[in-house]
């Protein structure tokens, strides 16, 4: 094993999810910066770095250092405090400030930091006021610097172990030194693996029982992030023996400790959960069962005058008719369709005839873009679920059993998106005596989230369900509504028509090929031929993150051609460029923004290393370290633009995704389109997609529940 003494100067590639980090480095002794990979998580430019490992070379990108073990110092050099001092740790020093400050000082700016940091006014444009903020920031950074010295001496990047200070203060030691698990469950950013490496320096045996334990919730949270609500017992056992190199035994006598502690939870078929899920899928089911016991006070013969009043202005088709009865006379009704079959028209009668007989009626939607269309569709105003049920940071949600929503019916739009715990989380806010009404594609992909809510509830046949599929006159003539359909059909779409269609498709057979001609389009025809800003109104939707025509690469290349900007930040081996369109990657419940949400960056804030974000009316404040659950939104996922829907969307389709190609993946994508569709690729990836309605199961037993609970 060898090791390097270097400096950090570029981040090339950042995993978020592992850690795995592509680094440049000034290697002490050598001419030439090299290359280094490994886990190492959030290391920022300007860290000094003492890296252990051997050298490889990749046929592709050439001689690389392999590092398996790292450690943080406080730099030496005169170029390496710059780069320190401007890496955002030190609050009030940016990289302008950092190049003053040791300008000045020279070799000298540590002492003078730790022993005369009133001499900071002899900095040119640092006041007094400012050399007081660096003063109590440098302090309070020595405060820390015993936790940051023992956290990184096994293997914690800066970034984290500031995460992990604010977490735990000055008990980080004696915390992460007790159980070090504890990291992947409390510090965002940290999962198991990073955690496990962690433990490993600490010296935690492979057959430790805390990390046993700790590998058994990783597996079943891992899980729970592909939809399952548990795992089957043989596959949990399976998954965590691979992952941790354990026995089956001990493995097998984990599960019953943390059965008998309450950590998991096993149930009929076999099943683990993780207790969150199990809760909320039992109490989603009772509560079902007590919204439906009771009959309607609603008497549908009473909406006979205002349909009628309504179908002199509106022909509505026999289904229709038959929904607005449904919702008046149920207690709870799904409403469910695709594109152009009268969903939106259909859901405003229902509210009309609500209104007509004086009941109170709130509408509210899983994501604030969905919210936002709703009201617009319906001129009334709607919330986010999370906004409806007024969450507070620390508190969680203020309606709840206790403090029930007051209103007579709700109506939730976009119902596919539902996940199993939010769905709890609303049902436990109603009245028994109020009319739940869901809306959603069931056709769509399900939820982010665990569970498969909308289509457990169909499923359990306990709910009544009217389900539209008569496309109307008006929306015949969109190529975007027939193609939706016909894919939903298993039928290939139409890709050729009329000059003035909304629906195109560009063939293109190489992969490579794709990006070039994708930028084109946002670039000059798109914007050009529709009068439309590149920005604003063109998203591109990929089937996934990874490869050239992945979500990540494509952001690369958008943010370089569309938003050339100077002024700019560096975090995580991203670089944020004022006006970048972005999205949050996880509920922040302090900020009131949540996963999915898109904003557009408005200011920059280069000395005090902050970012300001525009979301929709609102302008939210990040510090740097805040960024990793920002990510560049010029293309997303199709799983990230659910509930949303865009002027015109650019969609990439090549076999080169051949793993995600599914039937609803792409007719989801279509469906999010609302002027224009176009989709670039190849014929053959377009066929394996339709051809493939291969829906992978997920595990929950929601609809088992309902049915009990209602027999």
């Amino acid at each position: 094993m060898e090791t390097l003494n270097v400096l950090v100067e570029r981040i090339t590639f950042l995993n978020e999810k592992n850690g795995y980090v592509v680094l440049k480095a000034k290697a002490k002794g050598l001419k030439d910066l090299v290359t280094v990979v490994g886990i190492m998580g959030h290391i920022n430019v300007g860290s000094v770095l003492e890296i252990k490992g051997s050298w490889k070379v990749d046929t592709k990108y050439g001689k690389q250092f392999q590092t398996t073990e790292f450690k943080e110092k406080i730099p030496a050099t005169r170029k390496g405090i710059e780069k320190y001092l401007g890496s955002g740790l030190i609050h009030g020093v940016g990289p302008v400030n950092a190049k003053r400050i040791v300008a000045h000082f020279g070799d000298e700016t540590i002492h003078v930091l730790d022993h005369q940091p009133e001499r900071l006014v002899e900095v040119e444009g640092i006041g007094s006021k400012r050399a007081i903020m660096i003063k109590e920031a440098w302090e309070s950074q020595k405060d820390i610097k015993n936790v940051m010295l023992f956290l990184q001496s096994h293997g914690v990047s800066t970034a984290y172990a500031v995460k992990i200070y604010k977490a735990y203060g000055k008990d980080s030691v004696s915390i992460v030194r007790e159980n070090p698990y504890r990291l992947a469950d409390d510090i965002w950013g940290i999962g198991f693996k990073t955690a496990d490496q962690i433990a490993k320096h600490m010296g935690f045996e492979n057959d430790s029982p805390v990390r046993i334990q700790s590998g058994l919730k990783y597996v079943l949270s891992e899980l729970s992030g592909e939809g399952h609500c548990y795992a089957r017992e043989d596959q949990l056992i399976k998954a965590a023996m691979s992952i941790l190199d354990a026995g089956e035994e001990i493995v097998r006598d984990s599960i019953k400790k943390m059965i008998e502690n309450g950590n998991i939870i096993a149930d009929k078929e076999n099943a683990i959960y993780l207790p969150v899920f199990y809760h909320s899928e039992v109490k989603v089911a009772q509560k079902v069962s007590e919204i439906m016991v009771n009959p309607s006070k609603y008497k549908d013969s009473d909406v006979e005058k205002i349909v009628k009043e309504e179908n002199r202005r509106i022909q509505y088709h026999e289904i229709q008719l038959q929904a607005i009865h449904t919702a008046i006379r149920s207690k709870m009704m799904i409403l469910t369709g695709g594109p152009g079959t009268g969903k939106t028209t259909t859901t405003l009668a229902i509210i009309k005839a609500f209104e007509h007989l004086g009941a109170k009626v709130m509408l509210c939607a899983p994501t604030g873009r969905a919210a936002k269309r709703l009201s617009e569709t319906t001129r009334r105003h709607a919330k986010t679920i999370h906004r409806m049920l007024e969450y507070k940071p620390g508190e969680g949600f203020q309606k709840n059993k206790e403090y029930p929503l007051q209103c007579d019916v709700l109506i939730v739009d976009e119902a596919s998106m539902l996940d199993i715990v939010l769905t709890n989380h609303l049902v436990k806010a109603l009245k028994n005596d109020t009319v739940l009404i869901l809306v959603g594609d069931v056709d769509q992909l399900p939820s982010v989230g665990p569970g498969n809510v909308l289509k457990d509830f169909i499923s359990s046949s306990c709910i009544p369900v009217v389900k539209l599929e008569q496309i109307f006159r008006q929306a015949r003539g969109s190529l975007i509504i027939t193609n939706a359909h016909r894919i939903n059909d298993g039928e290939f779409p139409y890709l050729k028509g009329r000059k003035n269609r909304d629906f195109f498709f560009i063939e293109s057979d190489e992969p490579e090929e794709i990006p070039d001609k994708i930028l084109s389009l946002c670039q000059k025809r798109l914007p050009e031929y529709f009068g439309i800003d590149p920005i604003n109104d063109i998203q591109i939707l990929c089937p996934m993150q990874r490869g050239s025509t992945g979500a990540y690469q494509l952001n690369q290349l958008l943010q370089e051609h569309l938003n050339p900007q100077e002024k700019m930040i560096k975090y995580g081996g991203t670089t944020y460029r004022l006006m970048d369109k972005v999205m949050q990657i996880r509920n922040n419940y302090d900020k009131n923004i949540f996963n999915g949400d898109i904003g557009r960056i408005t200011g920059i804030d280069e000395i005090n290393r902050k970012v300001y974000i525009h979301f929709d009316g609102l302008v939210k404040e990040y510090q740097d370290t805040e960024l990793d659950e920002i990510v560049l939104a010029y293309a997303m996922t199709v799983h990230k633009s659910q509930g949303s829907e865009y002027p015109v969307v650019i969609a990439p389709i090549s076999t080169q995704h051949f793993m995600m190609l599914q039937r609803n993946l792409l007719y989801t994508c279509v469906t999010r389109a609302k002027k224009v569709l176009v989709l670039i690729g190849s014929k053959k990836a377009i066929a394996m997609a339709v051809k493939n309605n291969k829906v992978k199961d997920r595990n929950t037993l929601l609809d088992t529940r309902i049915i009990e609970q209602n027999h």
